[in-house]
């Protein structure tokens, strides 16, 4: 394979991701060959539904967060691209048996940044009644759980505009990725990288996906090197959970899978922190758990978290 296509949306960091996966695999092909090969790779740049629906001042977009993906995979239909570059966290956990979906790549920082207006520092540091901007179901709820007292308002667009919004006086602090904020050289920007056990991340946060059609053995062995087995395994165990429960976008909902040692010495075994909230952010479900095949533990968080009631929580109105 000497040309590779690369489908993605426009955004600052989705531009970024591809580019990375871009530079890394010729960087395989390079290593793997012993020379500089002929590997080249063109972007695929997309409008996304759910971007254009952003751009207009939307919420989360009409479709969830397939309407951030469609447009890509239809490219892949259609032979316009070879491979979708992605964010972890914006991929249903439902796909068509025509995609694979794979991790790319390490994982980047996957816990919630607070990056504050007046150096506060930390969440525990912010004055009563604060107001924190954020648009994640997840983040409202989780952050209603640990300071009932914040405010907590709607804050929509890309990394720079939501930075811009902050410095301009109209929030206290706003919640970020760290992997987005990191990608984008923003780095500085961040007071407290919020621990992933206290304010849980959403599903696939931090990692890069590349998705691609089924029969495409080509794009497969191309990836391969770049794939890291212990992602692709943490990554599956938080996919499957958001499977089995059905959750989705608008769902205040964490899941996040570490690598964890047993007293075997076992390097196969898995963490997942699990957490599932009513959408005011009074009722909090919580489950821990460890095992070492991926699908079982996603399963059996879900059949915890649905015992514990999670079917039953209230729902946005």
């Amino acid at each position: 394979m000497e040309r590779v296509r690369i489908a993605t949306r426009r955004s600052p960091l989705a531009l970024v991701q591809a580019n990375h996966v871009a530079q890394r695999l010729r960087q395989l092909a390079d290593a793997e060959h012993g020379r500089t090969t002929a590997l080249q790779s063109d972007l695929v740049l997309l409008n996304t539904q759910g971007d254009r629906q952003r751009a207009k001042g939307g919420d989360m977009p009409v479709g969830g967060k397939g309407s951030f993906t469609e447009a890509l995979e239809q490219a892949l239909l259609e032979g316009q691209a070879d491979m979708a570059v992605h964010s972890m966290k914006d991929v249903p956990a439902a796909l068509s048996d025509r995609f694979v979906i794979s991790t790319f790549g390490q994982r980047a920082d996957a816990r919630d940044a607070l990056v504050t207006n007046a150096g506060h520092g930390t969440l525990a540091a912010l004055p009563p009644a604060a107001r924190i901007g954020t648009s994640s179901a997840r983040r409202r709820a989780l952050l209603r759980h640990l300071r009932h007292d914040l405010r907590v308002a709607p804050l929509r667009g890309n990394v720079n505009t939501r930075l811009r919004r902050l410095r301009e006086g109209e929030f206290d602090a706003v919640l970020l990725a760290c992997a987005g904020l990191d990608r984008l050289g923003l780095a500085a920007q961040i007071d407290q990288r919020i621990e992933a056990d206290v304010l849980v991340p959403s599903p696939g946060q931090g990692a890069i996906a590349v998705q691609y059609l089924r029969e495409r053995e080509d794009v497969r062995a191309l990836i391969a090197t770049g794939v890291d087995a212990q992602l692709q395994r943490q990554v599956t165990v938080e996919r499957q959970l958001v499977r089995r429960l059905g959750a989705d976008c608008a769902s205040p909902f964490g899941a996040h899978c570490t690598a964890a040692s047993d007293a075997s010495g076992s390097n196969g075994a898995l963490r997942l922190v699990a957490v599932a909230s009513d959408v005011a952010g009074e009722q909090l479900l919580r489950v821990e758990l460890a095992g070492e095949d991926p699908v079982a533990l996603g399963d059996e968080a879900a059949a915890r978290l649905t015992a514990l009631g999670f079917q039953r929580l209230p729902k946005a109105s």
